[in-house]
C-alpha cells in the first residue's frame, strides 16, 4: 500500500476512534448516574484518536529509516545479485539504478544488470510495504483499543491528552534546535578539516582569491577570502543600504504621518508584496534588465571600462529586494512612538516635518536601527541575485562598476562541478560558510538587543 493512502487510513482509523471514545463517554456518564466525569467526553475522544494514530505513525518514521537497508539485504539474495562487482561506488550506483526503475522515477538504466534487478527490487519492496501496511495497522487497533477501554470516570484524560501535545510541542522545538546544532556541527567539522590543510590566518587575511589553481605547497596562497568579505560588504551592506534605508525610511513616514487611512489600506501591501517575490526573480531581473542598462549608463559617462557583472547592479536589486525589511520595521518603530510626543511637538509650533526629523525618528531610532541591521545579515545571505548578476572574480574595488564577488557567490561556484570533496577547494566553501553563518549570527543578536531595548522604551 502505498504511504499516502496508508496515511489516510491512518488518520480515518482515528477518526473513527475519536468518536468512539467520545460516544463510550457520554455513555459513561448517563449509566454512572452521579458519578462525575473529570474531562469532557471530547477529551476521551482525543485520547483514544491519539493512542489509535501516534503508535503507527512513530512506527512508520523507524521503518523509513531501517526498510531500505532490509530491502536492498532481500535484493542482495536474489540469485542475479550475484552478478555485482565488489562492494563499492559502482554497485552501489547498480542498486541506486535498479531502485529507481523499480519504483518508477526512471525508464532505463546505464548498466544491463540494474533492469535485471529491477523485479528483485519491486518485488522485495512490495513485500515489505505490505507488511509495514499490515504492522501499522495492528499498531493502530492494539493502541485505541487499549485507549478505549480505559475511557471511564474518573480517568484524567485530559491531562493525557494535554501532555501528549505538549510533548509534540516540545519535539518540534528540538527538532529545529536540532537540526541548527547540526548545521553549525557539520560546517565546524568539514572547516576544521579545510584549516588543517590551509591556516586560518592566511585564509581570513590573505588577499588573493583563486581556487582553480592551488599550489600543494602552500595552498593557502591563492585562498585568501578578504576580496570575498569585502564584496560581499560592498554589495550588501553599503550598496544595497543605500538604496533600501532611504526608500524604506521615507515609505515608512509617509505611511504613517502623511498617508490617509484608504491609501495605507493598499500601498503597505504592495510595498511587502516585494519581500514575496522570489530571489530568482530578483536575479533575472537584475542579470536580464539591470546590470545592461548600469553598463550602458556607464558607458555614455565615459567609463568604457565599466563591467557588465558590476557590484552596482547586485546591489540595488539587493537594496529593492530588501526595502519592505526596512519599510516595516521603521513603520513599527513610528507607530509605537506615543502619540503624546507628537500632539507635544505640534502643540509648539513645530511643523509636521519639524516633529517627524527632530522627534518621532529620534525617538524610532533604536526600532530602525535595528531594522536595519537584519535587513543587513538578510542581504549579506543573499545568493541568488549575486550568482546571477555579480561577477565571480574577487577584487578589491571600490568602484561601483567594476566586477566583484561575494561569499555565498564563491560557496556555490566551489560546491558545483566535479571537484574532490576532500581537497581545499572544496572545503574552502564550508569555511566561508561558517564565516558567513557567524557574522549573519552577530548581527542578528545586535539587532535583538537594539530592538529589545526599544521595546523596552516605548511599550
Amino acid at each position: 500500500m502505498s504511504g499516502p493512502v496508508l496515511l489516510f487510513l491512518i488518520l480515518g482509523l482515528g477518526l473513527i476512534a475519536w468518536l468512539a471514545g467520545r460516544a463510550r463517554a457520554v455513555q459513561g456518564r448517563r449509566v454512572s448516574g452521579s458519578k462525575r466525569f473529570s474531562s469532557l467526553p471530547g477529551h476521551h475522544g482525543w485520547f483514544v484518536a491519539l493512542w489509535t494514530v501516534l503508535p503507527p505513525l512513530v512506527f512508520l518514521g523507524i521503518w523509513a529509516f531501517t526498510s531500505p537497508a532490509m530491502v536492498t539485504n532481500a535484493v542482495l539474495q536474489a540469485p542475479s545479485a550475484a552478478q555485482l562487482p565488489a562492494p563499492g561506488f559502482e554497485r552501489a550506483a547498480i542498486l541506486s539504478e535498479a531502485r529507481a526503475l523499480a519504483n518508477g522515477a526512471t525508464y532505463g538504466a546505464f548498466h544491463p544488470l540494474a533492469e535485471l534487478l529491477s523485479p528483485a527490487y519491486a518485488a522485495a519492496q512490495a513485500r515489505y510495504d505490505w507488511i509495514a501496511t499490515a504492522l501499522s495497522i495492528l499498531f493502530a487497533f492494539a493502541g485505541g483499543a487499549l485507549a478505549f477501554l480505559m475511557v471511564r470516570p474518573g480517568f484524567g484524560a485530559r491531562t493525557r491528552v494535554e501532555r501528549v501535545i505538549m510533548g509534540l510541542l516540545l519535539s518540534a522545538s528540538l527538532i529545529a534546535i536540532l537540526t541548527t546544532v547540526g548545521i553549525v556541527v557539520s560546517l565546524l567539522y568539514e572547516s576544521i578539516r579545510f584549516f588543517h590543510i590551509v591556516p586560518i590566518g592566511d585564509f581570513l587575511f590573505g588577499t588573493h582569491w583563486s581556487p582553480q589553481v592551488i599550489d600543494a605547497r602552500d595552498p593557502g596562497a591563492n585562498l585568501g577570502a578578504v576580496p570575498l568579505f569585502w564584496g560581499t560588504f560592498f554589495i550588501g551592506a553599503i550598496i544595497a543600504m543605500a538604496v533600501a534605508i532611504p526608500f524604506g525610511l521615507m515609505s515608512a513616514i509617509y505611511l504613517t504621518q502623511y498617508a490617509r487611512n484608504t491609501t495605507r489600506k493598499w500601498m503597505k501591501p504592495l510595498l511587502e508584496i516585494l519581500a514575496g517575490v522570489p530571489t530568482v526573480v530578483y536575479g533575472y531581473f537584475a542579470a536580464l534588465t539591470v546590470a545592461p542598462a548600469v553598463r550602458d549608463f556607464a558607458v555614455s559617462v565615459g567609463i568604457t571600462w565599466a563591467s557588465s557583472e558590476s557590484a552596482l547592479a547586485a546591489g540595488v536589486v539587493m537594496g529593492v529586494m530588501i526595502i519592505p525589511f526596512v519599510s516595516s520595521m521603521a513603520d513599527d518603530s513610528l507607530s509605537a512612538v506615543p502619540a503624546s510626543m507628537r500632539d507635544g511637538s505640534l502643540a509648539m509650533g513645530a511643523t509636521p516635518s519639524e516633529t517627524i526629523r527632530r522627534v518621532l525618528v529620534p525617538a524610532a531610532l533604536p526600532g530602525v536601527v535595528g531594522g536595519v541591521l537584519l535587513a543587513i545579515s538578510r542581504a549579506i545571505g543573499e545568493t541568488m541575485i549575486v550568482v546571477m548578476a555579480a561577477s565571480g572574480v574577487a577584487t578589491l574595488t571600490a568602484n561601483p562598476f567594476a566586477s566583484a564577488t561575494t561569499v555565498t557567490k564563491q560557496i556555490v561556484d566551489l560546491l558545483t562541478g566535479e571537484a574532490e570533496f576532500d581537497s581545499a577547494k572544496t572545503l574552502a566553501a564550508f569555511a566561508l560558510g561558517l564565516t558567513l553563518f557567524i557574522i549573519t549570527l552577530l548581527l542578528n543578536i545586535i539587532a535583538l538587543v537594539v530592538v529589545k531595548r526599544y521595546r523596552e522604551a516605548y511599550d
